[in-house]
Order: C-alpha cells, then sequence, then structure tokens
C-alpha cells in the first residue's frame, strides 16, 4: 500500500514529513487537506496536520509520522542507530518542532499571512513582540550549525524540520535580514536548496 501524507502543502510539518519520505526515497501519495478538514479530522480529532495513512495505520504528529517513515521503510537511516546519536538528532527535532515552530511560524509567518485587519494590513503586535526574540533564537540556531547541519556534522531528520521553517521564514523582512545577516545559516540554507528533497517539496 503507497504511503499517503495528508495535509497543506505549504505547512512546514507536512514538508518536514514529506522531506523525510523524499529522502528515504519512498513514493508517497500527497493528499492536499487544510487543517479541520474531515479528511484530516478522520485521523486527528484536532484537525492538525500532518496526517499519515499506510498499510492499515493512520497516525498524526509530525514527529510519530517522521519516525515511522524513518524506520518502516529502507533508504538511508536519518536518525541513528545508536542509541546516543538518536538523542541528539531527536532533541534537536524536538526543538525545532516546539521552540523554533511557535517562534518563526507561528508567531511571525503565521501572522504575516494571516493576520490582517479589516482593510488588509498586516497586524503586527504578535510579529512585534516575536521579532525581539529573533537575537536569542538566530544565535542559538547559528550555534547549532557549526559542523554543517543542525547538531552535527551531516544531515538528519532534524534537518527536515528546520530547513521548511528557516525557508518560510525568509520570504518576510526581518527573517530574512536575519538569515543573511548569519553566515553560518545562510550557508546552511544554500546547501538546503540545492538538496533534491528541498527541492521536491517545494510545493
Amino acid at each position: 500500500m503507497t504511503l499517503e501524507i495528508i495535509g497543506f502543502p505549504r505547512s512546514n510539518f507536512v514538508r518536514a514529513v514529506r522531506m523525510v519520505a523524499e529522502e528515504k526515497g519512498v513514493a508517497y501519495e500527497l493528499a492536499a487537506e487544510t487543517p479541520h478538514s474531515d479528511a484530516v479530522k478522520a485521523i486527528n480529532p484536532t484537525g492538525k496536520i500532518p496526517a499519515m495513512r499506510h498499510d492499515g495505520l493512520e497516525i498524526s504528529e509530525s514527529l510519530a509520522i517522521a519516525a515511522y517513515i524513518d524506520d518502516a521503510f529502507d533508504g538511508p537511516k536519518l536518525a541513528p542507530e545508536d542509541p546516543k546519536g538518536a538523542a541528539k538528532v531527536n532533541q534537536w527535532t524536538a526543538f525545532v518542532a516546539t521552540e523554533v515552530d511557535q517562534l518563526l511560524m507561528r508567531n511571525y509567518v503565521v501572522e504575516y499571512a494571516f493576520h490582517k485587519d479589516a482593510d488588509g494590513n498586516v497586524v503586527r503586535s504578535k510579529i512585534d513582540k516575536a521579532i525581539k526574540r529573533f537575537p536569542k533564537m538566530f544565535g542559538m540556531i547559528e550555534a547549532s550549525l557549526a559542523d554543517g547541519y543542525l547538531g552535527g556534522d551531516s544531515f538528519t531528520m532534524a534537518d527536515c524540520f528546520l530547513a521548511p521553517i528557516l525557508n518560510a521564514a525568509s520570504n518576510f523582512p526581518e527573517g530574512k535580514a536575519a538569515i543573511e545577516a548569519s553566515t553560518a545559516i545562510s550557508a546552511y540554507m544554500a546547501k538546503m536548496n540545492q538538496r533534491p528533497s528541498f527541492q521536491a517539496t517545494a510545493a
């Protein structure tokens, strides 16, 4: 049975799990569903995306989906078999899925994209608070990329989660400026833009 990933393609979490599948060389079908659609709620009652269906298994939550794809299919492992190595990758993946996502996606990108007043102007209250925290957050990201990838010297599942968020943030002025101000982050994104999994999930 073909792996089915369910969710809106522009979601950073949908893109993350698609990148995992692409990196593994796993064929999949993308069912482009918005949050809270009937198709999503049939698997995840909260309506959050992504959801996944494969071989009788239906699950939600991006971390669980990514781990399943990495474990259930052949192809390069995106989390090490070694428990200590896996723990480090899991740490960075969870950090991105919580702290980085909350600041850069929920309180910045989403606010720019969807929070408008009656005249169509961006409501900046959350954005202005978020950008005050950019120096610390981007400093942490920059430090974590010291060896070339998130938390290490090789591409892992953590990068599948980070790259889509940084890409989304780069579409807005303060995010773009923060990325361009960091040599390490700029170099990282240049590598990501050349990676087939990143290119294949751009739309």
